[in-house]
């Protein structure tokens, strides 16, 4: 099944509706039941040197985590990237903080592959 960017910005609107609405059933029916994410958030949070989860059990809970430590959070789109395999969403959080996830896309088109670089460190 071939990916657009259509595609793309279907996904990058899906996911930031569901993070606005503070929807982590939402959020989390973006990603693959295996998925790959990687983010300092991580290694701040769960002590794991490689910033590295798999999973949506695992990735579930570092979501729950994140919406208890940023209670107005709020994510602002910047730009939206698309390569052939995926995209790279820039967001600047309610903190000021700028984010990009790079986010590649399975043949279901959900999130499998995740890694989210941080301007300045995110807890």
């Amino acid at each position: 099944m071939r990916k657009s960017a259509v595609d793309f910005r279907s996904h990058a609107d899906t996911w930031l509706a569901a993070w606005q609405a503070r929807d982590l059933d939402a959020i989390m029916a973006c990603y693959a039941d295996d998925v790959d994410f990687t983010a300092s958030t991580v290694t701040r949070r769960w002590g794991r040197p490689d910033g590295r989860l798999h999973g949506r059990a695992e990735l579930r809970r570092h979501f729950q985590l994140g919406l208890e430590l940023a209670p107005d959070l709020t994510f602002t789109e910047e730009a939206l990237f698309s390569s052939p395999s995926g995209y790279a969403l820039l967001y600047r959080r309610e903190n000021g903080n700028r984010v990009l996830d790079v986010v590649e896309l399975d043949e279901h088109r959900l999130a499998a592959r995740v890694r989210a670089f941080y301007q300045n460190a995110q807890d």
